[in-house]
């Protein structure tokens, strides 16, 4: 008779043997070079992470590059612009297609580089040589040429904001030819040259007038970035004036900004500034990312008046409208261990977010269970983490709840271990983690020798659940996975809200295998 601990039965799905290990030292599957660039695009920012450091990042994303077709290139660099709403990362895609295909940087250059912002940082990595020249070439000096000639010179001068590169140190690199009086004014300007100050744009001239008025309170508040007058002697008068011309990102940040200067004391500037935190248009324009409404309800001073407290909870509600209510039982898995305590976007001295891997995790779980009342949520570390969730509650609420938990060790496999010792019932099960999953290893340190544990339990819960699904979101710069992707198992990377449609898709069918690098590879170019 056949040696039945050889040739046992496999319960539920067949899936391959573990091939690496991650930065944990756990068994691990490796992605493949789409998968891995398209985790590193929407996850990385060039900052240091918990297991990889920014330079690790940068070798990885350049090594990558180059074993995947500029169309792909091409395509990723919008993806993470406009859908994933990352900033260095598509700067970098566009400077390595300048070298693999000028003509593909052409085509996408504007979707990508949308921003002052995007454009510093677009000249800022082609002038540091990492992608093989310190220059930025011909064609990108064109296309750089154009950009600044398709922006008025309002744009330009309040674009102006910003150092390393300035824009002043982009139009001595680029050399633009004015094709106005005003332009060429503002460009002598901003380098510091001469210009006729009667030429200037009246924006410029406003704004000059300003900074040399003695008399505060006596000369109109030109209408600039809110970083050009911090260091101008400002009356409360000009604080609200400030304020009523704010946009809807920098009302966020700046709530306590306003209530120490003394606007929120107005009651016409509290409903003024209320509405527009809960004004949809503006949250879509704004692009926000629903963490940081969060961050935002986290840190207000509690002397902000409640109705732009609860308007910050009505904006969450608003950014979450992607969140998909989703037909049978969820469960959802937000991972609480250690390294999740880390900054989501990376450490940078100076400038690391005070958004943790957790702080995400932990709004994702609560938005479904906000939008699904019956799902669950099992969050892990070593094991799952027994937590009262309510959803009726507030997501603002049930966040704070998850992401209070105490750090500890890594144990993806523990919400399905969970899950099938009670026999539960499931249609769709989703994992927030950082994929550093090594306690539950056998042999750690190794690989190959088995399927992750992660994959053991979830072909146990597939055989009592024919048709489950699981999507594993990664929240940050690995190319390993604890969960191989097929049929039933979609992996994917970021933080925007493009992982609640992508969830809607999986949960309604519409997936297939390697379903979020189709959905990149769709993007027309």
């Amino acid at each position: 008779m056949a040696n039945k601990n050889l040739f046992q039965s496999i319960r539920g799905t067949y899936t391959e043997k573990t091939n690496t290990h991650n930065k944990a030292g756990g068994q691990a599957y490796r992605r493949s070079d789409k998968q891995a660039l398209g985790q590193l695009a929407t996850t990385g920012c060039l900052g240091a992470t918990f297991y990889a450091g920014a330079q690790e990042q940068l070798d990885k994303v350049l090594k990558l590059s180059e074993k995947v077709e500029p169309e792909f290139l091409a395509r990723l660099a919008v993806y993470a612009r406009t859908v994933g709403h990352m900033k260095d990362m598509p700067a970098l895609l566009c400077a390595v297609l300048s070298v693999r295909s000028p003509g593909l940087l052409a085509e996408v250059f504007d979707r990508v580089i949308d921003s002052p912002k995007m454009m510093r940082n677009f000249v800022q990595i082609m002038r540091s040589g990492v992608v093989g020249r310190k220059s930025l070439g011909t064609l990108p000096k064109r296309l750089v040429l154009d950009w600044l000639a398709a922006r008025s010179d309002d744009q330009l001068f309040v674009g102006s904001v910003g150092a390393d590169p300035s824009l002043a140190d982009v139009l001595r690199m680029v050399h633009p030819k004015p094709q106005t009086a005003s332009r060429e004014a503002l460009y002598g300007y901003l380098i510091g040259r001469e210009y006729r100050r009667d030429a200037l744009p009246q924006l410029v001239q406003q704004y000059e007038t300003f900074k040399r008025n003695t008399n505060p309170g006596k000369v109109m508040l030109p209408e600039v970035p809110f970083q050009m007058l911090t260091s101008l002697p400002l009356t409360p008068k000009d604080w609200k004036q400030i304020a009523r011309r704010a946009s809807w990102q920098m009302t966020r940040m700046n709530l306590n900004t306003f209530l120490r200067h003394g606007v929120l004391e107005d009651r016409e500037m509290v409903h003024l500034i209320a509405n527009r935190l809960r004004n949809p248009r503006l949250i879509e324009k704004a692009r926000v990312f629903p963490y940081q409404l969060l961050v935002a309800y986290l840190n207000v001073n509690r002397s902000v008046p409640i109705e732009i407290q609860e308007a910050l909870q009505d904006a969450m509600e608003l950014a979450i409208k992607n969140a998909p209510r989703v037909a049978g039982k969820v469960h959802v898995c937000p991972d609480v261990s250690g390294s999740m305590h880390s900054p989501v976007t990376g450490y940078r001295q100076g400038s690391s977010t005070a958004v943790r891997c957790l702080d995400v995790a932990a709004l994702v779980a609560a938005t479904i269970l906000r939008q699904n009342r019956s799902a669950e949520v099992l969050p892990f570390k070593e094991d799952i983490v027994n937590i009262r969730m309510n959803g009726r509650d507030s997501v603002m609420t049930n966040a704070e709840r998850i992401a209070s938990v105490s750090p500890g060790g890594t144990n993806c496999s523990a919400p399905l271990r969970e899950l099938n010792r009670r026999k539960a019932k499931g249609d769709l099960v989703i994992f927030v983690s950082d994929n550093e999953s090594w306690i539950d290893s056998p042999g750690y340190g190794r690989f190959g020798g088995s399927r992750t544990e992660t994959m053991k339990q979830w072909s146990l819960f597939k055989s009592r659940n024919r048709k489950a699904r699981l999507i594993c979101i990664d929240l940050q710069p690995s190319v390993t996975m604890q969960a191989n992707e097929q049929a039933d198992i979609v992996n994917v990377g970021g933080f925007s809200d493009q992982v609640f449609k992508l969830i809607a898709d999986v949960a309604s069918g519409k997936h297939s295998v390697d379903h979020w690098i189709q959905q990149i590879e769709s993007i027309r170019l």
